[in-house]
């Protein structure tokens, strides 16, 4: 403690200090320091010891009554609002200075000096410096409260598809985690035909239905339910729901359009294959390479469904194969794709290996078959499918076999697959061995299908090293390494556990 006095203008003498008899310079308490601390503490009223709440799930302070603030060890915003835990009490003081000390980073104990003024007898204006202890104690927030809670929503976004493949969700997956969507949710929840995500807010919820809607072709449906009501305030509580519906249709699937939507895609064949579902479905025509999108509206106006699944593709091998080239297109004919190539080709099953019977047809992969190689299709003439535009088609516009995609070894892609992808946490009901043959099948769509994996990142995996080998190259196509991302692991702003940052 001590005094604040105005520079002397001329020279003066010493006074007594009227309690101990001192000499010490004139003051208008005419009282020494020592003495004067004994009569008067300026910091009385002021505690020296305040508790902070800190919430350790979501590393925030609370400034009452009810703000949850994100704040750094000795920032500027802990200080002020450690300052504002004493700002009742300071009203009969003027605080001058206010500074961190250094504490154990584990402590929960934050000390910061205060330097205060206050005029007491007589005008004399003393200065005082002490210390104010902040004890931190653990507290949890609403927020993490209904994350820890797991069934406190407000709002659910309930995404379903009626397939019997997951492409289309493996793809989604890859976009919510590549615009980070998936942050604002309280839970993820996958069942056996769909995923529920859980928001807090209404407004996070019908965030992610708007972005499924510019993602997928999709119709949604919207319900809510009342939950509470207050009458005085005229306040209602409700619980939101949102149901989304994926066309079910995948790619790789083969599909019959109606002859109306068929006739209006450019008049394509009814029987088509679908080679990739984005925000519209792209399907081609096996026999003409013409290509077309159908978008959501389109698909609901007149829907068609699968005429397979992929347990259902049987492995043919090509016997024989012959390049179509200047195919003539009818009149009013759509787009041609530039990247297939029309063919005709002689196949057989490799179960029938031991009989004569041979299927032809045509195909879009005549750029990528070869006699001999291996390749995944449809068999229509021994297949009994009940389908209402295919029951009513000219038996003679239905191909025998419709040719999906060209058939690699799993085991030898694998073995040399030095990339992964990033998966979101979400509950599961149980992961068998179809969902891992399934995500094979997405892993390996990725790597055929540039055009799929531009809106996906790619990670480089550094624990595995791939195998390769002169004798293993069967064609099978890959990922470059340009193509791949260093996966980062961010590790806290104030390094580590945030001792670093702490200054002596």
């Amino acid at each position: 403690m001590e005094y604040i006095q105005a520079p002397a203008t001329s020279s003066q003498g010493n006074i007594l200090c009227c309690t101990c008899g001192v000499p010490i310079p004139p003051n208008p308490a005419n009282m020494c320091v020592a003495c004067l601390r004994t009569q008067v503490d300026i910091s009385e009223g002021i505690p020296k010891q305040v508790t902070v709440h800190f919430c350790k799930q979501c590393e925030r302070y609370l400034q009452p009554p009810t703000t949850w603030m994100q704040c750094a060890l000795e920032s500027r915003e802990l200080l002020a609002l450690c300052l504002k835990k004493l700002k009742g009490s300071m009203t009969k003081v003027r605080l001058i200075d206010a500074g961190f000390l250094w504490t154990e980073p584990h402590s929960k104990r934050i000390k910061m000096k205060l330097t205060i003024q206050k005029e007491v007898m007589n005008g004399a204006i003393l200065q005082q410096v002490f210390v104010v202890e902040f004890v931190i104690q653990s507290q949890m927030c609403d927020d993490c409260h209904r994350v820890e809670a797991k069934d406190f929503w407000k709002a659910v976004v309930q995404l379903r598809q009626k397939t019997a493949h997951k492409k289309t969700f493996y793809y989604l997956e890859q976009l919510i985690l590549k615009h980070k969507l998936h942050q604002n949710s309280l839970n993820i929840k996958e069942i056996h035909d769909g995923i529920d995500f859980y928001y807090s807010t209404k407004q996070h919820a019908q965030k992610m239905v708007d972005f499924l809607q510019c993602t997928v072709p999709c119709r949604s449906k919207t319900s809510q339910r009342l939950i509470s009501h207050d009458i005085h305030s005229n306040t209602f509580n409700y619980k939101s729901t949102f149901s989304i519906e994926i066309v079910p249709v995948c790619k790789d699937n083969v599909v019959c359009l109606s002859p109306r939507l068929a006739q209006s895609l450019g008049n394509m064949g009814q029987v088509c294959v679908c080679i990739r579902v984005t925000s519209t479905i792209h399907i081609i025509d096996p026999n003409t390479l013409q290509i077309a999108e159908v978008d959501g509206n389109t698909y609901w106006r007149t829907p068609f469904s699968s005429l397979c699944n992929p347990r259902q593709l049987e492995e043919f091998i090509v016997m024989d194969i012959d390049i179509i080239r200047n195919q003539k297109l009818g009149a009013g004919a759509g787009i041609r794709s530039n990247k297939h190539t029309l063919a005709e080709v002689w196949v057989q099953k490799t179960s029938e290996m031991d009989t004569s019977q041979q299927y032809h047809c045509r195909t879009f992969l005549g750029h990528l078959l070869n006699i001999g190689d291996m390749v995944l299709g449809f068999d229509f003439a021994n297949s009994n499918v009940n389908d209402e535009y295919l029951n009513k088609m000219n038996p003679h516009y239905i191909p025998d076999v419709v040719l999906i995609k060209k058939s690699y070894d799993r085991t030898r892609r694998m073995k040399r697959r030095n990339w992964k992808l990033q998966e979101m946490p979400r509950d599961r009901e149980g992961m068998d061995t179809d969902d891992e043959r399934q995500y094979q099948d997405f892993l390996e769509d990725l790597e055929e299908d540039e055009a799929l994996r531009k809106n996906v990142n790619i990670y480089r995996d550094a624990a595995k090293i791939p195998v390769e080998s002169d004798t293993d190259d069967d064609g099978a196509p890959r990922i470059s390494l340009m193509e791949m991302m260093e996966e980062l692991s961010l590790s806290d702003a104030t390094g580590g556990e945030g001792a670093d940052m702490m200054t002596e």
